[in-house]
């Protein structure tokens, strides 16, 4: 669907992460929304209709983007940089308190 302007015939991706169990490219400095917007199938379901939900604002006040990271659940992907081999998961239902 999106594509990264970092995204050029023969340039490769700086790392990969894991979103849902799936390898994808990323780049040094790219958010962990900026990667969900380009997964397949990487949304997250509303907390009451279950409806799909993608990441909007790109600046932490909608919510939208909010995955399980590395096991920590309710973070904003949009505030977190990726990290090599990072293991993101999609977030249904309510957050979650972390602990």
């Amino acid at each position: 669907m999106f594509k990264s302007v970092h995204e050029r015939p023969g340039k490769a991706s700086d790392m990969t992460v894991l979103v849902n169990g799936v390898e994808i490219g990323a780049w040094n400095g790219e958010t962990v929304a900026s990667v969900l917007l380009r997964a397949p199938g990487a949304g997250r379901g509303s907390t009451v209709s279950r409806t799909p939900r993608l990441p909007y604002c790109q600046m932490g006040v909608c919510f939208e983007c909010l995955v399980t990271v590395d096991g920590n659940a309710s973070m904003q992907g949009c505030l977190v940089p990726v990290a090599p081999g990072m293991r993101i998961e999609s977030q249904h239902g309510p957050r979650e308190i972390s602990k």
